[in-house]
């Protein structure tokens, strides 16, 4: 012999508190013509030009002069095939000419002091 279900308040299929049925979602239905828009991918080049930026800090500026040419050419291919990454190719510009600019001073200052150091030291003459 079957019990009938617990139904402590009376409810019965009324009951507020029971599981509902699962509903899938609506679906949406688009009105545009073609499929789903495509995410356009980041350009390799402005990646490239930005690490390399940042690299050449440490590296003497070495690297910053690629990230110079790579910041170019990224920029004209992002113009061309509308990729992403406009400005991680600005800013591997602005670290690559800033960067070369700064190691530039230091080496022509690095050179001034030594010829100044040479020079003196040529010129002086111990005569008693």
């Amino acid at each position: 012999m079957a019990q009938p279900p617990y139904d402590p308040y009376g409810y019965g299929s009324n009951d507020p508190y029971a599981p509902q049925p699962y509903s899938q979602p609506p679906v949406q239905h688009h009105y545009y013509g073609g499929a789903a828009p495509v995410s356009r991918g980041t350009n390799g080049m402005a990646t490239a030009a930005m690490v390399l930026g940042l690299i050449g800090i440490v590296s003497c500026g070495t690297t910053s002069i690629l990230a110079i040419i790579f910041g170019h050419v990224a920029q004209s291919q992002i113009k061309r095939t509308h990729e992403e990454g406009q400005g991680m190719a600005t800013a591997g510009l602005i670290l690559g000419y800033i960067v070369t600019g700064l190691w530039l001073i230091v080496w022509v200052f690095y050179l001034w002091l030594w010829a100044i150091v040479f020079g003196s030291a040529a010129t002086t003459s111990t005569t008693y």
